[in-house]
Formats: structure tokens, sequence, C-alpha cells
């Protein structure tokens, strides 16, 4: 599936009401453009015949046109008033109840996500990547840990800033399945370019699985060539900073790496998860993301494959 990234290809019903204003206001105008321009060419047109006709009631005309005018103008703008009024009620309005609460924390430069639930062995956290169930409302809680960060969906919903100390929340749908990108739309820092992600609607069956997986640990390593790649990520300084169910890593500076292998990007949507791609960032990150706290980390290159085969398997 192709990432969508636009408010004028609205898959829920939020992102539904901001389009459908951006319509409303975009024929609104273009017609009184043309009229303009319609009522600017037969000025010009009869100009001479109008300069001829200089007298009282010419006059009378021309106030009751400017008049009519302003009248008209005066009713267009209240008309675009209610109807920017009408959608900012809608799209605020609280989420129907049944809806599933997810927790998204902007940081420098990465989106952290956790999955709310009542039982608490139900709960569980990823990074830049979302899913969700096609249909299902989808409440949205926002909270920034340094800088202001704006959670951004296009063809979800509109932006929603985290100021730092001041939780909000939000909500969205989306009505089909897709993969749909989200920039952070406030900058925030030197890497406010490359602080992406990802929203995945899917069947909700398709969502079911794909929670039970995340609510595993690690899988433990199945090859002796993971088990060293388990054994080098223990002895560097990942730990600090990083946590895999199931082992005693349990950073929370950076993401959460128990299931990283099964999302679609690395360093907020700047690299795509490949072998390769992961490599690089590993040993010299500021290359690929100036300024990200992620440290560049000198090893062999043996030690570098057996971290790697360790790295992937966690799915």
């Amino acid at each position: 599936m192709r990432d969508l990234h636009s408010a004028l290809d609205a898959a829920g019903p939020q992102a539904g009401r901001i389009e459908d204003l951006w319509w409303i206001f975009f024929w609104v105008c273009t017609a009184v453009f043309a009229l303009v321009l319609i009522a600017l060419l037969a000025a010009v047109l009869h100009r001479r015949r109008e300069e001829l006709r200089r007298v009282d009631g010419g006059e009378r005309s021309l106030t009751r046109a400017v008049g009519g005018a302003t009248a008209i103008s005066a009713i267009i703008l209240i008309g675009l008033l209610i109807a920017s009024v009408s959608t900012g009620r809608a799209v605020l309005s609280q989420p129907p109840s049944d809806a599933l609460t997810i927790e998204v924390v902007g940081h420098q430069w990465w989106w952290e996500i956790n999955y709310e639930d009542p039982v608490p062995s139900r709960r569980f956290s990823t990074a830049n990547e979302i899913h969700i169930p096609v249909g299902r409302p989808i409440r949205v809680k926002t909270r920034s840990t340094d800088v202001i960060h704006s959670f951004w969906v296009p063809s979800l919903h509109g932006k929603r800033d985290l100021i730092p100390g001041h939780p909000s929340e939000t909500w969205l749908q989306a009505d089909r399945a897709g993969v749909f990108r989200g920039p952070c739309a406030e900058f925030c820092g030197a890497q406010h370019a490359n602080m992406h992600l990802l929203v995945v609607a899917e069947p909700p069956a398709a969502f079911e699985a794909w929670r039970q997986a995340q609510l595993q640990p690690a899988p433990p390593p199945a090859t002796p060539l993971q088990q060293r790649g388990h054994t080098v990520f223990l002895s560097l300084p990942c730990p600090t900073c990083h946590t895999i169910a199931g082992t005693p890593a349990g950073g929370r500076i950076g993401p959460d790496l128990t299931h990283m292998a099964s999302r679609r990007t690395l360093a907020a949507g700047t690299l795509p998860n490949t072998k390769g791609y992961l490599g690089g960032w590993i040993l010299d990150p500021q290359t690929q993301k100036p300024g990200s706290k992620m440290p560049p980390v000198a090893m062999k290159s043996e030690d570098l494959e057996a971290l790697l085969s360790y790295l992937e398997s966690l799915r």
C-alpha cells in the first residue's frame, strides 16, 4: 500500500469535514473571483458609454450597485464563517465511548506511541508507527517531553499541537484501509523535517493479530549468530536508552525496540527499515540525522553482523 499524505484525500469523518470546508471555500472564492473579473471587464467595455451618461441617474445606479455588492459580500462572509464554525465544532467533538485509546508523545525527533488498556498486561509501546482498526474511532491523547510539536495526519484529521506541560486529546477514524503519513507540523528543531509517523489502518482482524504480537516479549535468539547479537546488544550502551521486553534492556530515552523489525521505517521515517540502512544508522546516526540523541557506536564487523541478525529477528 502506498503512503497517503493529503488533506484533499480524506479517509475518515474528521478529515472529510475539513475537506468539505476546503471545497466550499474554494468554489465560493472561485465564483467571487470570476464575478469580479466579469464586472471589471464590463466596466472597461462600457467606460466610454458611462462617460457620456454622467447624470444623477447614473450616480444613483452606481450607488445601488456598490451597496448590493457590499451586501452580497457580507452574506458570503457570514456564510463562510458559519461553515467554518460548524466544521470546527464537529472536528473538536468528543469521541464515541467505544474508542480505542492511544497516547502520542512527541520527542526530538521521534514519536512514542502508547496503547492504553484498562488491563495493565494489555498495554504496550511502539514508535513512529500507529496501527488502527478500520471503522473504529481512536482517542488520541497527546503530550510533548521537550518542545512544541504538532501531530498531523492530513488524510485523517487536522493538526493538534503538543505543548509541553499541557496534555490534550483529539480523535480520528479511518474508514478505509491504507498507510497514512503524518509529519510534525510545528518547527521543533534541526531535524523537524525528519520527524514523521505512519498510521496503518487495517481490517479489525489484522489489527487484533498485530496487537497480540505486540503484547508478546521479544522472541529469544534462535541461532548462534542471533545469540551473539543479543550479547553484543547488552554489552553496548544500547540498553541505557532502549527497551526490549523480555531482556534486561529497559531504557526509556529512545524508542522501544521489542518489535522494531516489524516497522516500516527507521529514525522516525527518515530511512527504510532494511539491514543496510539499519547498520549505517547504528554506526553513524549523526550522518543520517544530525543532532539526534542516538550516539555513534563503534564495533567490529563481525559484531555488527551478529547484532543486525538479532535486531532483524525482533518482529
